[in-house]
């Protein structure tokens, strides 16, 4: 979110107050992976380039606000709204963003992936041993520093989040290389691996600001909303984004067999013939050596070609739109508000993103 959103000026000390409770939340974060060992640390501190958008404890502090009975008062006398986050706001945004990060790392062993954040990924630098293990560190890391938070259920819901984000990585592996994978299937795997911990962020901060539990629950539908659409936006930067703008390793998806919906719509959208050509492009590439090959990239293009002459790669854009769309309706919940337009904002810009 910070430094890559061309903020309204109506909502800038609000942004504002965001940053300075990032900054707490990064400082509770290294605090958290400080260590004595020299080549742990060093691992540690290259992960810190992961971080980018935040947007996970930027929902943990957003959502803080909105549910937080103090913060329309301090936005109409001018006070600042920093000093609302409490502790516990800071510790779950770091949580948040640890289980975000393992997971990265995690993912880019899985994928082969070279470049995050426009630098080297732990596994091309240091192996897939040492990136399965320091994604596990962070990982114990984050349950470590969740347990000193005072809420149980906030502990309950970070470990049960892990599981369903684990589950439903473990579904996209035994979809690997499914061809036919249908529209339910891919939500519901979009809807496990990134709408989860997306959803339990917003849920988090409502609910560390003393939240009712209708709050809780649709702020927690927005999230997971606000994550499908966020991942269907990866997936087409995946097929069409350029290394150099989006900072890490594209295309990846086809050539590890991972059907994502512009596909999984082209072949439900053609005809006999050019879905069995669809079938045998993607197929060679899968099996191509050297997924960033020009033999293999001009095949993605014209792959790429064939989903927009489809009207998939529309089609794909539309659905998240309205999957956005259905988000912001489960902030009906919350009286109208600048934190409240903040985060409205907020879920646009996963749309209009390009990195």
């Amino acid at each position: 979110m910070r430094g890559v959103l061309e903020i309204p000026e109506s909502l800038l000390p609000i942004n504002e107050a965001i940053i300075a409770g990032l900054e707490r939340v990064e400082a509770c974060f290294d605090r958290q992976l400080e260590t004595d060992i020299p080549p742990v640390a060093e691992l540690c501190r290259h992960i810190e380039r992961y971080r980018g958008k935040m947007l996970r404890p930027t929902l943990v502090l957003l959502t803080g606000l909105a549910a937080h009975p103090e913060a329309a008062g301090r936005l109409s006398s001018g006070d600042g709204l920093a000093g609302l986050w409490s502790d516990e706001h800071i510790g779950l945004g770091a949580v948040v963003e640890m289980v975000h990060m393992a997971t990265l790392v995690h993912d880019d062993v899985l994928d082969d992936a070279e470049i995050r954040r426009r630098g080297q990924t732990v596994n091309a630098l240091r192996g897939n041993e040492a990136a399965v293990i320091l994604g596990d560190y962070l990982l114990a890391s984050a349950y470590h520093l969740c347990s000193s938070v005072e809420s149980r259920q906030a502990a309950l819901a970070v470990g049960d989040t892990a599981m369903t984000m684990a589950s439903g990585e473990l579904l996209q592996l035994h979809h690997r290389e499914d061809l036919s994978l249908d529209e339910p299937t891919y939500y519901e795997i979009v809807d496990r691996k990134t709408g989860a911990l997306i959803g339990l962020s917003c849920s988090l901060g409502a609910a560390a600001s003393g939240a009712d539990d209708a709050t809780v629950d649709a702020l927690k539908r927005f999230g997971r909303d606000m994550g499908i659409a966020f991942q269907i936006k990866d997936d087409l930067l995946d097929l069409m984004g350029e290394e150099t703008i989006i900072g890490k390793s594209v295309r990846r998806d086809l050539a590890k067999g991972k059907l994502t919906l512009p596909l999984i719509h082209a072949f439900n959208a053609a005809s006999p013939d050019v879905r069995g050509r669809l079938l045998r492009e993607v197929k060679n590439l899968g099996e191509a050596e050297g997924a960033e090959s020009p033999a293999a990239s001009a095949a993605v293009d014209q792959l790429v070609a064939t989903m927009r002459d489809l009207g998939s790669i529309d089609y794909a854009k539309a659905s998240a739109e309205k999957i956005v769309e259905r988000a912001k309706a489960s902030l009906g919940v919350l009286p109208a508000s600048p934190v409240r337009d903040f985060i409205e904002f907020s879920a646009d810009a996963v749309i209009d993103r390009r990195f």
